[in-house]
């Protein structure tokens, strides 16, 4: 599966940590991340990230771009409620593609941890089971 990561800089230490923890599982994937997360991620773990620009010069939008392709499965994307961003409207309009595309979302630890066990069981093979031929 194709795995894309985005954090805000309060979350970027805990998606690296949820990253260390999850090594094992996330190995068997495909994982790409705006800049300065996947630079870290990559860094503490040793997995190989696709990285593109950081969220705020458009890496977010890049990886915005893959989801309306269909080339993403699974969006974890760890975010500051708590502080407004000057690039948050584009937070919005990729949460919204997910909803579009019925891409799973983890915006938080707890549903992030929920979406990596489905992913090493199996559950979130999805599109396989409501259409086997979209890939």
């Amino acid at each position: 599966m194709n795995i894309a990561l985005i954090a805000h800089d309060s979350k970027k230490e805990l998606m690296v940590q949820f990253c260390i923890a999850y090594c094992g599982i996330l190995s068997r994937h495909n994982i790409c991340a705006t800049g300065t997360t996947g630079k870290m991620i990559s860094e503490a773990t040793g997995l190989p990230v696709l990285r593109y620009l950081s969220g705020a010069q458009g890496g977010a939008q890049q990886i915005s771009a893959r989801i309306q392709c269909d080339e993403i499965d699974l969006l974890l994307f760890f975010r500051d409620p708590l502080t407004v961003k000057d690039h948050e409207p584009n937070e919005n309009d990729i949460l919204r593609l997910c909803d579009m595309r019925n891409i799973p979302v983890g915006t938080n630890i707890a549903t992030a941890e929920v979406l990596i066990h489905g992913l090493e069981r199996g559950d979130l093979d999805w599109r396989n089971i409501v259409n086997p031929h979209a890939r």
